[in-house]
């Protein structure tokens, strides 16, 4: 009996051992544009659970996003990283960063389609509990989450780390049904501070449930360890901002997405 009962031991350590994160490229369109984003979930479980879209900085779809998402998927949830440039683009140079987020902003309804394709690709997903989906996004990305949840996207949370924000109209903000977390440089000079205040009127007008964290000292780009090696003036990474921000987004998603 013993023995049986460490070889039944042992099946089951080796099934945990071989759970682990998976991941999957995943191509979609919208208006006539091929896009490739990736899923990344934990296949311990075969259960439904909540899904979280990833959205990347102004420089596309690059490993810190997937990082994120990697994360996320570890913590529990189905994470996509998805791509708003189309073909999986990613840049280096600042130049080439603007000119490709400047295009996708330019038409605002060509910006939160494309985000809606990629939530749909999220929400899609076998194994994704498409009643409990949040986003996030960095910079660019996180300008379009907001942008995503002003558009109505049936979404509980959203959580922002340095993002631009958007001047909504009082429509728009009614149509946010997520609760907004918002992580800001209190230094960032990317940011100017009508838009900030703008923005907050939006929200509290529109009754909106708005968390807007502010961290003293910190500059654009703070959670994004590699922001130091671009050498531009007004971005720079800080690690106890970086943890804690994503500690208050782990919490929020705990409140909104695991009841």
């Amino acid at each position: 009996m013993k023995r049986f009962a460490l070889a039944a031991v042992v099946v089951a350590l080796g099934t945990t051992a071989f759970a682990a994160v998976k991941t999957k490229k995943v191509e979609y369109k919208f208006d006539g544009v091929t896009f490739v984003g990736h899923l990344y979930w934990d296949d311990a479980s075969k259960d439904k659970r909540p899904g979280v879209l990833v959205v990347h900085e102004w420089w596309g779809l690059d490993d810190y996003a997937k990082m994120r998402a990697e994360m996320l998927a570890k913590m529990g949830y189905v994470a996509f990283a998805c791509d708003m440039y189309g073909d999986g683009k990613v840049v280096d140079h600042p130049p080439d960063a603007q000119k490709m987020s400047a295009a996708v902003r330019a038409n605002a309804d060509v910006w939160r389609g494309r985000a809606k394709e990629g939530l749909k690709v999220l929400t899609d997903f076998e194994f994704t509990d498409a009643r409990r989906c949040a986003a996030i996004g960095y910079c660019f990305g996180g300008t379009t989450c907001l942008q995503l949840a002003a558009a109505g996207a049936d979404l509980k949370a959203v959580s922002t780390f340095h993002a631009a924000l958007p001047k909504l109209k009082p429509e728009e903000a009614k149509k946010i049904a997520a609760k907004v977390q918002v992580h800001h440089g209190a230094d960032d000079k990317f940011i100017p501070a009508q838009a900030i205040a703008d923005f907050k009127k939006a929200l509290d007008e529109a009754k909106t449930n708005l968390d807007f964290k502010e961290y003293p000292g910190c500059v654009h780009s703070f959670t994004v360890p590699k922001a130091d090696s671009h050498k531009i003036d007004g971005m720079k990474y800080d690690k106890k901002a970086d943890d804690e921000s994503w500690a208050a987004m782990t919490k929020l998603f705990e409140e909104t997405l695991k009841k």
